[in-house]
């Protein structure tokens, strides 16, 4: 980490830590192999493969515990470095609104009708396209029983914006100090790994038979149980050489709790896969298991990325400012061309690739219209070269860096 000041916030700056760039590319990087990779799963998703390949079932269960926690961390602290670019927290509350929000807006009219029309002819939607775009999509309760606003996967920039609001008001109401400074109390030393580990692990037991995760946002107390703490620690964790110092000091016991639930997890999932339903002492377990693999995977992969990660590269101012358009436009680009490609017959291998080339084809051309083009830039999550800041800056803007 290179030296820190203190802004207008009251938000210690740190310096740019490299290491966590890289993280944020290789984490939405793989959200876009796992989503691809979901519609040839036997796990529910939006559209499926008429053959599913039960192999994909362990990396999928492998990843699942760990990739949202991953990306929430990293959303936290790249929440920590905007902060202190804005003169106080009111105006970083209102920009970050427009960042978050603009984007979301443009991909539920634009974006995202293809995708749902898609999800309501699975449920016997007769219509075309350009009738749900232009007329069905929006009613409360249109053919296949979808609603609107159905957000699919941008559910992440609704939970990012209200927990970034939480954030400003905490600091308007305690101080930028108090919180850091009790943070980092309650996270000393070997605490980093144990104390998250018995709070996520309690609030997961106390939730899991009464709340399902529904990524609604209103009454998803199973979701922010766990996303508002890797958010927050991401905040902390921006200003705070004494938790880096703590998982630099973790050792090998993150790895070992992470492959101790891996191990639990899978053979959870290979007993009662898919829709099966576990006794509730073994589904309890499992949900343990995830929590601990979730957490200890995150310290384990900060520690990787600050020890051999924290350098600047060619490519990663670049991908950087691509991962917001990217993140945007990959989940209803997988949608649509998978459901193209089921008529024709292909073999999985074959339709795999082809979703992935069209999905990284898309993404280029939507982060690089974010780039070029003034008018999209602040509806695809980017800003254009001639008004924007400099690379460097326009790279730390990203929802989840």
């Amino acid at each position: 980490m290179t030296g820190a000041g203190t802004t207008g916030t009251g938000i210690t700056a740190p310096g740019r830590h490299y290491g966590i760039d890289w993280l944020r590319i290789g984490a939405f990087a793989l959200l876009i192999l796992y989503h691809a990779a979901m519609v040839f799963s036997p796990w529910g998703w939006v559209v499926k493969w008429p053959h599913l390949d039960g192999w994909l079932i362990a990396p999928l269960a492998i990843t699942t515990p760990w990739r949202l926690p991953l990306i929430f961390v990293v959303s936290g602290y790249a929440t920590r470095r905007l902060i202190e670019r804005r003169g106080t927290i009111g105006d970083f509350a209102r920009v970050r609104t427009v960042r978050l929000l603009a984007p979301l807006a443009f991909a539920l009219v634009a974006l995202l009708p293809p995708e749902m029309w898609v999800r309501a002819r699975g449920g016997g939607y007769p219509a075309g396209l350009a009738r749900f775009w232009l007329i069905d999509g929006w009613q409360p309760f249109p053919a296949g029983r979808l609603g609107f606003p159905a957000w699919e996967h941008l559910w992440f920039l609704v939970y990012l914006w209200a927990y970034t609001m939480l954030l400003a008001a905490a600091v308007r109401w305690r101080g930028a100090a108090a919180i850091q400074a009790g943070a980092e109390r309650l996270l000393a030393g070997r605490r980093l790994l144990w104390v998250p580990l018995a709070a996520l692990g309690a609030a997961r037991l106390a939730l899991m038979f009464v709340f399902p995760e529904t990524h609604r946002l209103i009454g998803d107390w199973v979701g922010h149980a766990l996303y508002l703490p890797m958010f927050t620690f991401g905040v902390v964790l921006g200003g705070s050489p004494p938790l880096w110092a703590a998982v630099r000091r973790r050792g090998a016991a993150p790895a070992i709790v992470a492959v101790l639930a891996g191990v639990v997890v899978l053979v959870v999932e290979e007993r009662w896969p898919g829709t099966e339903v576990p006794p509730h002492a073994v589904a309890a377990l499992d949900r343990l298991a995830q929590v601990a693999m979730g957490w200890s995977v995150v310290l384990v992969l900060l520690r990787l990325a600050d020890a051999h990660a924290n350098r600047d590269g060619r490519w990663r101012a670049a991908l950087g400012r691509a991962v917001f358009p990217a993140y945007i436009v990959h989940h209803p680009v997988i949608v649509v061309t998978a459901a193209a490609l089921i008529p024709t017959g292909i073999g999985a291998p074959a339709a795999f690739a082809v979703i992935l080339v069209v999905t990284l084809l898309a993404c280029a051309a939507a982060a690089a219209a974010a780039r070029e083009v003034r008018w999209l830039a602040p509806l695809l999550g980017g800003a254009p070269r001639e008004a924007g800041p400099a690379p460097a800056a326009r790279a730390a803007e990203s929802p989840a860096r």
